[in-house]
């Protein structure tokens, strides 16, 4: 079991300056890119200024520390290293292969682009340690160059991807393909926890599952793509009858996004029941309307998933509430495609599983 922590987002610090357009205009985000890359080496982070839970990993002999967010919606480790002189490596924690009589280097190189920067690095082996969980010859990215502001900003220094090996940059082998192959689980399977509520733990829990952290049973859905952790959805409700995937759509259940994204026309219809008519991006809600609003009923596999709007509305540090909500346009073969971000897994333990290729849900306590 991983503790994560919930660190002030991106978007929080900017509001709190009263920086968000300023950013936005300068740093524009590229959510579909994520999950449909235009090329090998471009990987696009989903809403890059809201992600938060973050928790600690170590690499090398003896350990060297780094804060990392563990993201089921990429395959690729990656860290800063001590030869990267960007802002954004000076300002978080780097790996330095001198200190490590672990360390293997490779001639293979590494690089992302994220929207708003990008990081261009090598590749290289070394031990992992997740918790107690020793993953020896574990192959991930160093950073030599990460330009421009995004990754400067962000409370993490990088990250550890969750999803599967077909979507690994240079088929690098996952974190946890190597726990499995090399039986460091005891189950082909994690989950994880998410709360808003700082008194209680989140945490990711690699080889289990906590029944203490959820009430009745588990839902299991199968996957319809190995890649991301993708599902179908039947239909999104509100008040009794469909307001956005009316026909079906596809769903990516993404600990790396914090909000719920998907189409604009549903979004739409779901930001003109509960939020502010605004030109930008930030959708406000008022505040003293909160215990009015409705469910919105996410539809998967037979079972009603349903959002109260104590959780869908973002309750921010200045007083304000901002819709849980995000568009973005992205159409796969199979339908739409939705990006359950931790909105949704706030409410829901999930289970990643794997053995057979499913992910369990059931209501977070």
């Amino acid at each position: 079991r991983v503790s994560l922590r919930k660190e002030k987002s991106l978007r929080q610090s900017l509001m709190e300056n009263n920086a968000v357009q300023d950013f936005l205009s300068k740093h524009p985000p590229s959510l579909a890119a994520k999950y449909f890359p235009t090329a090998a080496t471009y990987e696009a982070l989903a809403n890059y200024m809201d992600l938060e839970y973050v928790g600690t990993i170590a690499i090398g002999t003896p350990p060297q520390e780094f804060t990392v967010l563990f993201d089921t919606g990429s395959s690729n480790l990656w860290v800063p290293s001590v030869y990267c002189s960007s802002d954004a490596c000076a300002d978080h924690h780097r790996y330095n292969p001198a200190l490590s009589s672990t360390y293997r280097g490779t001639a293979d190189s590494i690089s992302t682009w994220y929207g708003t920067g990008s990081m261009k690095g090598y590749l290289a082996y070394d031990t992992v340690q997740v918790e107690d969980i020793q993953v020896p010859n574990q192959i991930f990215g160093l950073s030599m160059y990460e330009p421009g502001s995004f990754l400067y900003y962000v409370p993490f220094d990088g990250f550890l991807g969750l999803a599967f090996p077909s979507i690994s940059f240079s088929n690098a082998t996952p974190v946890f393909d190597n726990m499995m192959s090399q039986g460091l689980v005891s189950q082909n399977l994690f989950s994880i926890y998410l709360t808003p509520d700082e008194e209680k733990e989140s945490f990711v829990m690699f080889g289990g599952i906590d029944d203490a952290y959820f009430t009745g049973n588990l839902t299991w859905i199968p996957l319809s793509s190995e890649t991301y952790w993708q599902i179908k959805v039947d239909s999104i409700t509100m008040y009794g009858r469909p307001i956005a995937c009316p026909y079906g759509c596809q769903g990516i259940v993404d600990s790396g996004t914090s909000l719920v994204a998907g189409p604009a026309a549903g979004i739409y219809n779901i930001q003109y029941e509960i939020a502010v008519p605004s030109p930008t991006p930030q959708r406000m809600v008022n505040c003293s309307f909160i215990s009015r609003l409705p469910d919105i009923i996410f539809i998967i596999n037979g079972v009603q998933f349903p959002l109260p709007p104590e959780a869908y509305i973002r309750q921010l540090r200045d007083g304000s509430c901002m819709s849980g909500f995000e568009a973005f346009s992205l159409h796969t073969t199979a339908g739409d495609l939705w990006i359950l971000g931790d909105v949704f897994l706030r409410r829901y333990y999930s289970v990643f599983d794997r053995a057979n290729n499913m992910v369990g849900l059931a209501p977070a306590l």
